[in-house]
């Protein structure tokens, strides 16, 4: 099973294994491992399935499936009814090859036996394993490469790739400072920290996460975005430029299954520099084109014991078949090397069990990647101590207690994770160390307090929390978040304090960095509104109890407060304050009205569409024709029949303007939707704006009597309002398109379940045009329901033009002169 990454072979393996009797699957990472042991124990339960890997080790006794790490899986499936290697095409890695290559070749399920990969794997496959079914997936959704971006610009939910460790702490601190932080993901990590560091970033806590290459493998996450820090590497032996499946196999971690993602290239550096992909780079990742693999690393896999120069020997030995290069040599191979030049220093490996039992101490990770040189004198003290027989538990369990230390940084508390994984793998082994089970227990139960304190460390190092809910204030998930306003007059969002109110002014909180002060403010401006509403409705609920507005006037039980009066805008009026009030000193009274002026700000919150059509009238670039329209709509409330808007003298160019101002262009009327809610439409009602009778309830058809509510047309003996006229309007012209401009039916069960009656309900089709043709009448002793009405349609009126010189100017005079008396 071939293919990109996001195509699900995975998956189907999992599938595939739980329809078997029995199963075993090989991983690249032990993180993966670990995940799919979580999903298969799910389906099948605890006690029939099992999760080996170096460090950990879960077998209960006859468990029948079987999830472990490439170097754990056996080497010939274990007899079990289906076998599986993932990530097969890392058997051309330098240094972990040639045991997914042993692997590839040998390991087989009776019954079922599948390759996960890349397609570069094909050829070699096909010449070394002749007859095997070759099946490719596509990948479930697209890649498009999007350029170079800067750290500043780069979308929410993306991943930087970076090749070192001071890059990857670099680029997480820039983070940090302007983006509130991002989750960090190192090879150097344990899976503890590595998965608490993923749940910070899918949990959304974190918009971002920079990771190693470690990221291209096993890791599925949210990500849309990956941006390359850089594109060169070091493998061990010179730093090179990554192929392009490298590329791609990282670059794929964006838009898992069906969502699309994209990919580019960090940009704007100090130095800079910037690195770019080539166009044959580009084009080879978004389709999924690369070079085929053309040979594996090869090891032997069983070599004879008979002395240490034969072994080294065995391991050394070239392959047979053309398609196999001998492996490079592995730190294992380093270390036997180095301690069997010094006999001194490796004392009793004589006998083919000791060259066994030594050739499997050699094999001991180097998880703290100190190189072979240091990684040697660990395994051969691990030998002295082991030539004897197994590592007594007092002493495991004193070096075990010299790592339970969670104090000190980032890279001491690293150091403690990589030693206590090396000795949670000699734990593991069956022959290493007496009370093994209990011993391994505890080498664990450290490990994952040393992961607890290295993400804590690094969370406080790279994530700022404040920062991060500030950023997301200013998101389209603001209106999502919890603004509040605690005692004593503290902001917080979220639970992160921000700053405080003195009196009606914001002020930001003292303990923040340069860096948050502007994301503070910008994030108090978007809801300083709400909170000055909140804390005067307080302090005018404690000085005048109740308030309620109606009449032009702001009341308190029957006692005129205030009376409303005009102010720069229909949806800002001033306030004049009774006479009664002026008695107040000048203090107590100059509190008082700002108080209230913030009251009154919450309470016409609703009316704010129609502020945003006054401000828009006056822009001078939206021209005067537009201008016009608008200041008649805010006299009107937000509706007005279409003959009296002048559509005529509007460009069509200009008609998107007044689609992003919320103003609907419909068939017998300009309206804007959100001024026919019923808390707008009452408030326009009672501030004195739109002076026609008000429908409370605004509901979607009432009874039509001498004067139609403000929102509402007639239609015969009732009265709907304009936007579900418009919905009728707009439902009988697709009915026509469909019928090709010929005659057409109208669904009636639209307007009924508005309430309109048939009657009524073709008076208003009849004004916007509508004309209903004659029904058919049935045959002569025909029973059955009578044809459907068929209905044509002409445009029932047009725009009103310009005035023609010595003609009465048109109604928008009007608009005009208001026009120009606010621009004067």
């Amino acid at each position: 099973m071939l293919g990109p990454t996001n195509t699900g072979k995975t998956h189907l393996a999992i599938e595939r294994m739980c329809g078997h009797s029995s199963g075993a699957i090989g991983f690249p990472l032990r993180l993966l491992a670990r995940e799919v042991y979580d999903k298969v124990r799910a389906i099948k339960g605890d006690a029939a399935t099992a999760l080996i890997t170096g460090e950990e080790r879960i077998e209960p006794p006859g468990a029948r499936y079987l999830l472990c790490t490439a170097e754990a899986m056996p080497r010939d499936g274990g007899g079990r009814a289906f076998v599986a290697l993932d990530e097969a095409q890392l058997a051309a890695d330098r240094e972990r090859g040639h045991i997914f290559t042993d692997r590839l070749l040998n390991a087989r399920g009776r019954e079922e036996t599948m390759l996960l990969g890349s397609a570069t794997l094909e050829p070699v496959v096909k010449a070394l394993l002749p007859g095997i079914e070759v099946e490719e997936r596509p990948r479930f959704s697209t890649l498009t490469h999007a350029g170079v971006r800067k750290l500043s610009r780069l979308p929410p939910r993306s991943a930087v790739v970076a090749f070192s460790i001071e890059q990857v702490y670099a680029v997480a601190e820039m983070l940090r400072r302007f983006r509130g932080g991002a989750a960090v993901v190192m090879g150097a990590l344990s899976p503890e920290t590595r998965n608490r560091q993923v749940e910070l970033f899918q949990s959304g806590e974190v918009d971002y996460i920079v990771a190693t290459d470690a990221i291209g493998m096993g890791l599925n996450l949210d990500v849309t975005h990956v941006a390359f820090a850089g594109l060169t590497k070091f493998d061990g032996i010179r730093q090179r430029r990554l192929t392009p499946a490298e590329m791609a196999q990282i670059a794929g971690r964006a838009g898992r299954h069906q969502k699309d993602g994209t990919f580019g290239t960090l940009g704007g550096g100090k130095s800079g520099g910037t690195v770019e992909f080539t166009e044959d780079e580009v084009f080879a990742i978004e389709n999924h084109r690369f070079a085929p693999l053309t040979r594996l690393f090869w090891r032997e896999a069983e070599p004879r014991f008979d002395s240490l120069p034969v072994l080294i020997g065995d391991l050394e030995a070239r392959p047979e078949a053309e398609q196999l290069a001998p492996a490079p040599e592995a730190i294992d191979l380093a270390v036997l090397k180095r301690l069997a030049e010094d006999a001194g220093a490796i004392p009793g490996v004589m006998t083919p069990g000791q060259v066994r039992r030594f050739w499997e101490a050699c094999q001991l990770p180097d998880f703290r990647q100190q190189g072979a040189e240091m990684h040697a004198r660990f395994v051969g003290r691990l030998w002295r101590d082991l030539r004897e027989g197994f590592l007594g538990a007092d002493y495991v369990a004193a070096r075990i207690a010299e790592l339970d230390r969670t104090q000190g940084d980032i890279d001491t508390l690293q150091g403690r994770i990589a030693a206590i994984r090396s000795w949670a793998y000699i734990c593991q082994r069956p022959d290493w160390v007496l009370a093994r089970d209990e011993m391994a227990a505890r080498a664990r139960a450290v490990e994952a307090r040393l992961s607890d304190a290295l993400h804590q460390r690094l969370t406080e190092r790279f994530v700022n929390r404040r920062t991060a809910v500030l950023m997301k204030t200013m998101g389209k998930d603001a209106g999502l978040l919890r603004v509040t306003l605690e005692e004593g007059d503290r902001v917080t969002v979220e639970g992160h304090p921000i700053g405080h109110l003195e009196g009606f002014r914001f002020v930001v909180d003292a303990s923040a960095g340069q860096e948050d002060r502007k994301l503070m403010l910008a994030a108090a401006e978007k809801h300083l509104p709400q909170l000055l509403a909140e804390k005067a409705q307080r302090l005018v609920q404690s000085e005048l109890g109740e308030l309620r507005i109606a009449d032009g006037s702001v009341w308190r039980g029957e006692q005129r407060v205030a009376r409303l009066e005009a102010g720069k805008s229909r949806a800002a009026p001033r306030l004049e304050l009774a006479k009664e009030l002026g008695k107040l000193d000048p203090a107590h009274r100059a509190r008082l009205e700002e108080a209230l002026d913030h009251w009154l700000q919450g309470e016409l919150a609703p009316l704010s569409p129609l502020g945003a059509i006054e401000q828009a009238a006056l822009d001078p670039a939206a021209g005067s024709e537009v201008r016009a329209l608008l200041l008649t709509l805010a006299d009107r409330g937000g509706t007005v029949h279409r003959e009296a808007a002048g559509l005529a003298q509007i460009p069509k160019e200009k008609r998107p303007l007044l689609r992003r101002l919320g103003v609907t262009i419909g068939a017998l009327d300009v309206f804007v939707p959100a001024l026919l809610k019923p808390a707008p439409r009452r408030l326009l009602h009672v501030t004195g704006v739109d002076r026609r009778p008000l429908r409370e309830a605004m509901e979607a058809v009432i009874p039509a009597g001498k004067q139609i509510p403000a929102g509402y047309r007639r239609a015969g003996k009732q009265a709907i309002r304009v936007d579900l006229a418009e919905k009728l309007f707009r439902a009988a012209h697709e009915s026509r398109a469909k019928a090709g401009g010929r005659s057409f039916a109208v669904d009636a069960a639209l307007a009924t379940s508005m309430g309109l009656l048939p009657e009524n309900a073709g008076r208003l089709m009849r004004d916007a045009g509508f004309r209903p043709g004659n029904v058919r009448p049935l045959a002569e002793g025909a029973f059955g329901p009578p044809a459907p009405l068929l209905w044509s349609w002409r445009a029932p009126r047009k725009d009103r033009r310009p005035p023609q010189p010595g003609k009465a100017p048109v109604r928008e005079g009007n608009a005009f002169a208001e026009l120009a008396r606010l621009v004067r």
